[in-house]
């Protein structure tokens, strides 16, 4: 099959949102997408953008998405933080996963941040397994804590 990858463009938001609600509905949650298009749109593309994304490529559709943020450790410096990384179901084991986040990993490295960081689902196994292959180290020990306004 035939894949490109590329950054993200303005354009290719409806379609990441619709990859967004779609992991929310696996991830059983999908009421929690709250997010409209037009503040979705701004975020990645205003005048400040704070997110940035790589998206993967199939016949004219995109299948899957890398979309990060830069976060700031007071401990280690710059960090990547990877906010997802979705695949569509039906494209599903055919590497898209590993060409994403390889191609995040190396963006990370070529900007000179210091490492880079996600969260996973406790009870997902699949992508728990996906990241042990790249030796990651799971954080014992942390709560994550938030406050919806």
């Amino acid at each position: 099959m035939d894949f490109q990858i590329r950054t993200a463009k303005k354009e290719d938001c409806p379609r990441l949102l619709e990859l967004i609600q779609e992991l929310a509905t696996y991830e059983k949650a999908p009421e929690e997408v709250t997010v409209s298009l037009a503040e979705f749109e701004i975020a990645g593309f205003g005048e400040q953008p704070v997110w940035w994304a790589f998206v993967v490529e199939h016949e004219g559709l995109i299948v899957g998405m890398s979309l990060y943020y830069i976060r700031y450790s007071t401990w280690k410096g710059r960090r990547l933080y990877l906010e997802d990384i979705i695949v569509t179901e039906s494209m599903r084991g055919k590497g898209l996963g590993k060409l994403l986040m390889d191609h995040t990993i190396n963006h990370a490295r070529e900007a000179g941040f210091s490492g880079m960081m996600w969260q996973v689902l406790d009870w997902n196994k699949p992508a728990i397994n996906f990241y042990k292959k790249y030796n990651s180290k799971f954080d014992e020990g942390w709560i994550n804590v938030n406050i919806n306004f």
